[in-house]
């Protein structure tokens, strides 16, 4: 058999990182201003000589005062039609060798309901933000070689209950209720079949990442909770119970993320592929605590043995998995009750006064620290089978801490002016 030699590459905390010979390569970069889309901006922009012209997409620019000479944002709104949207590519030049798909809009859930209930809704703007932008390509002649769309950890119902760790790209689609990944995944494979090019899709589990955009952010509540317990002479209290605290979580950092989707269309092998994404590190909350209080300069609490606890129970039985018994998420409080407090909300006014922080209050608390509060209790493990198989196997070794991520994407936070400047190391 024959051997193969790679070249890897570390930079900061981030290690096993692919090495290319590409130059003068073009590239989309959808829902620019978002969490994903502008942690791709970042890796493309690292290597101009690679990507010499990389196309930001979205409605709104992104965060960055100072986009890299090689960025170009292009104001676009996915929901317009297919026809607008290959006019703005037309005017604008654009010309692609590959497109990276992380636009996504999260529907607000009626009252009392989980963030993830509103399944239709979610299914059809997220379908139509996709097959408007895959049909203007069409339209205005610009086929690149290779489509990637990031999907994520729900394409295996996690969201709905237990499954069958570890998760594999192999696994069978849960059809326990309507899901946006499904209905994109085969706009994705149907169009690039017609068009004769390439897809790849991946699958990331819970995203760290610092962007001043709150939505649908793991770290960003993580980080203001821990500002005002601190201000409030109060310590880091775990909300969850001691199987969350002990469960096992695969994270997925944003950087990583990129890294991988930029591996995958550059990789000929890859084409056509589903891949986990994740930082391949072993990873619980238990772990994450008491070194997030440290970085404070804070005590902190673990899960309360003794404390009575607020059951949810999973909504289907049986679960993903497809036989046995559900589970259930414990809460002793929640983040969006801790939010709500009067005593929290004036110590965050009093803070980003102190500090000229940009937030100045607590916004959309449900659907902000709902998000947070849900990824705090899983209570069965999330654990992918990621790069030790499938992407290893054709080459892929990129890694980092998760807890040393979560930590850098909060000292990030504190650049970006989201949470004061923390103590010194």
């Amino acid at each position: 058999m024959a051997s193969t030699q790679l070249t890897i590459e570390s930079y900061d905390i981030y290690h096993g990182l692919p090495t290319f010979k590409d130059e003068g390569l073009t590239a989309i970069v959808t829902g620019a201003n978002g969490l994903s889309g502008l942690h791709m901006l970042k890796i493309l922009a690292r290597h101009p000589q690679r990507w010499k012209k990389v196309y930001a997409l979205s409605r709104r620019p992104p965060p960055d005062d100072d986009l890299p000479e090689n960025v170009q944002h292009i104001p676009c709104d996915f929901l317009s039609s297919p026809e607008a949207i290959a006019s703005v590519l037309k005017d604008n030049n654009v010309k692609a060798d590959y497109a990276f798909f992380f636009a996504y809009i999260q529907p607000a859930p009626k009252q009392g309901q989980s963030i993830w209930a509103n399944v239709q809704d979610l299914v059809s703007v997220n379908k139509a933000l996709l097959s408007n932008f895959m049909d203007a390509l069409t339209i205005s002649k610009n086929i690149p070689k290779t489509v990637l769309l990031q999907l994520g950890a729900k394409y295996y119902g996690l969201h709905l209950g237990p499954g069958s760790p570890p998760y594999e790209e192999t696994h069978e689609r849960v059809m326990l209720e309507p899901n946006f990944y499904y209905a994109q995944e085969d706009v994705l494979k149907a169009w690039a079949e017609q068009n004769n090019t390439h897809w790849i899709t991946t699958r990331p589990s819970h995203i760290p990442g610092a962007v001043t955009d709150n939505a649908m952010n793991l770290v960003l509540p993580l980080a203001m909770y821990a500002t005002v317990q601190k201000h409030l002479n109060q310590p880091l209290e775990f909300p969850s119970d001691l199987k969350a605290w002990e469960t096992t979580v695969s994270i997925s950092s944003a950087r990583m993320n990129a890294h991988l989707a930029e591996w995958a269309v550059l990789t000929p092998i890859a084409r056509n592929e589903s891949f986990n994404a994740c930082d391949d590190s072993a990873f619980t909350w238990g772990q994450l605590w008491p070194r997030l209080a440290a970085r404070f300069g804070m005590d902190w609490k673990g899960p309360d043995l003794d404390a009575e606890y607020k059951e949810i129970r999973m909504p289907y039985e049986p679960p993903p998995r497809g036989w046995g018994p559900t589970a259930s998420m414990r809460y002793k409080f929640t983040l969006m009750e801790w939010a709500k407090k009067s005593e929290v909300t004036e110590a965050w006014k009093q803070i980003t006064a102190t500090h000229g922080l940009r937030m100045k209050e607590f916004v959309d608390i449900d659907r902000v620290f709902g998000f947070t509060d849900a990824t705090l209790g899983f209570s069965y493990p999330i654990h992918f089978r990621h790069v030790m198989t499938k992407a290893k196997e054709m080459g892929y070794f990129g890694y980092v801490d998760s807890t040393k991520s979560i930590i850098r994407t909060v000292e990030e936070f504190a650049d970006l002016r989201m949470i004061p400047s923390l103590p010194p190391m």
